[in-house]
């Protein structure tokens, strides 16, 4: 993808904390490494490397080309534009929980002159708060500076709290950039452009022409190693409170008065405050957590969730969750928000489903009724694209009237074969250069989606319910598909 170049942002160098780690190697140097390609970061943009692992500079820089090599297509590794965004790389050693070696940092940042300063912390969040003292101690925190943080902001409302504490001592909030990888995703910056730059949709965009939502965001991995990290969130923590909340958000808002980051993000925080809670008997019928058991995913056996190395049998940890959510205010009146995520599905597959109510009276064959509605597929991995799906006449003279379904759609990489479409970790960074924060989240966001998560956690946890099994290659626990059977709707796959 082509960004368009602005001249007015500042001469940036970015401070990389964990930079080798999976994050920073796998997302991080290759979103970097394209805004380079395309021009982006002015000469003299610096990017300094810090991890507490020993190393020099040449070898840092060895070990982001290599990730570079694995990661990036062929048609963008490109040798010598590869060879001038190392000369961007430097690298010191660090252990960020000791003030000992901070001054590496401040020595570099007065040879390398800047106008602003990113920090990433691409560590665990109980790293925030001694890096960022280290920091302020030493001066090296300014009204320029800008520190980026990856979720999960915590594992509760109250640990969240504690964290965002932690970074409002040493930075205001207009300096902090919350990540959420899926708001850098084009279509779902997209969300924003369909529904308020159409009126085709914006008109219909309420319970009066809506029948309800599904949001879906499977995984066809399972934990892939991170047995220690996973098994204290569960996929309610490490999914739902920030990706599908996020989503829920952008599809439900009300329109802003314009695209300043604070118009967007005070809509999304009033769908928050309006996210009816569960009750217990709610939670009974439209509240499903599963854990995968042995399996079968594209062809080869796979091993269940207390399977899986270093697993705890006592475990009480999902990696499925399904509910049904709604929204208490005019617009979503009785639109049920039908959600789901989970690890070893069938596929890799990030949508979201609007069902269109049917049209008031219908006049044609009675055995095609159940087709007769109109959906739109917004598809946000592993293709990005939009279809509309519209009844037509079946084609032929025998046919009659009889109807069919097909799509209206739009395959951005299809579509716009000159243009390569960005990965999201290119767009956020981008934004992160330019002081946009219209992407990312604000403190009382993420406090608001904790508090309505809580609950369901205290719910499950008071209930004593264990999750459900389901095979590992499976859409979840049959359960799941009772959830929406029981207001007589499917998932959209089962259609």
């Amino acid at each position: 993808m082509v960004f368009m170049s602005d001249d007015n942002f500042q001469k940036t160098v970015v401070v990389l904390f964990g930079a080798l780690g999976d994050l920073a190697q796998r997302k991080l140097m290759p979103a970097l490494y394209q805004l380079h390609k395309a021009g982006l970061l002015k000469e003299g943009c610096q990017i300094l490397g810090l991890s507490r692992e020993a190393g020099s500079t040449e070898q840092f820089q060895e070990k982001c080309a290599a990730s570079l090599k694995r990661f990036l297509s062929k048609a963008d590794h490109q040798a010598e534009v590869i060879a001038s965004f190392l000369q961007r790389l430097t690298y010191l050693s660090l252990d960020f929980n000791h003030a000992e070696g901070y001054e590496g940092i401040t020595k570099w940042l007065a040879a390398s002159p800047h106008e602003s300063l990113i920090l990433y912390y691409a560590t665990p969040a109980s790293l925030y708060a001694p890096i960022s003292t280290h920091l302020h101690t030493l001066g090296a925190i300014s009204k320029r500076t800008r520190v980026v943080v990856e979720k999960p902001i915590g594992h509760d409302h109250q640990s969240s709290t504690l964290i965002n504490d932690q970074l409002a001592k040493h930075f205001t909030e207009s300096q902090i950039y919350r990540i959420d990888h899926y708001l850098g995703k084009e279509t779902v910056q997209n969300l924003i452009a369909l529904r308020f730059a159409n009126s085709l949709f914006e008109s219909q965009w309420n319970h009066n022409h809506i029948s309800h939502v599904e949001i879906t965001v499977a995984e066809a991995v399972g934990i892939e190693g991170r047995w220690g990290y996973f098994d204290k969130a569960g996929q309610l923590r490490d999914m739902v409170q920030n990706h599908l909340i996020q989503l829920l958000c952008l599809i439900a808002m009300d329109p802003p008065s314009d695209l300043s980051a604070d118009s967007i993000r005070d809509e999304k925080v009033k769908v928050l405050k309006a996210l009816k809670p569960l009750s217990a008997e709610q939670m009974a019928m439209y509240l499903v957590r599963g854990r995968y058991a042995k399996g079968i995913c594209d062809g080869q056996v796979v091993p269940g969730y207390l399977e899986e190395e270093g697993a705890n049998q006592d475990s009480s940890t999902e990696t499925f969750v399904a509910f049904k959510a709604e929204i208490a205010n005019w617009r979503w009146a009785g639109v049920p928000f039908y959600m789901r995520t989970g690890k070893r599905l069938p596929e890799k597959l990030s949508q979201i489903v609007i069902h269109f109510k049917p049209a008031a009276h219908y006049l044609f064959d009675q055995d095609q009724k159940h087709i007769a509605h109109n959906k739109l597929i917004i598809r946000l991995q592993p293709d990005e694209g939009i279809s509309l799906q519209v009844l037509t006449k079946d084609q032929g003279l025998d046919k009659g009237m009889r109807l069919r379904q097909g799509p209206l759609s739009l395959n951005f990489s299809e579509t716009y074969k000159a243009s390569r479409v960005s990965d999201a970790y290119e767009r956020l960074l981008w934004e992160v250069i330019k002081g946009n924060q219209y992407l990312f989240v604000r403190r009382d966001e993420v406090e608001y989606a904790w508090r309505w998560v809580d609950k369901l956690i205290d719910g499950w946890e008071a209930s004593g319910i264990m999750p459900k099994k389901y095979p590992a290659g499976s859409w979840g626990p049959a359960s799941a598909i009772t959830l929406i059977a029981r207001d007589g709707r499917y998932w959209h796959e089962d259609v």
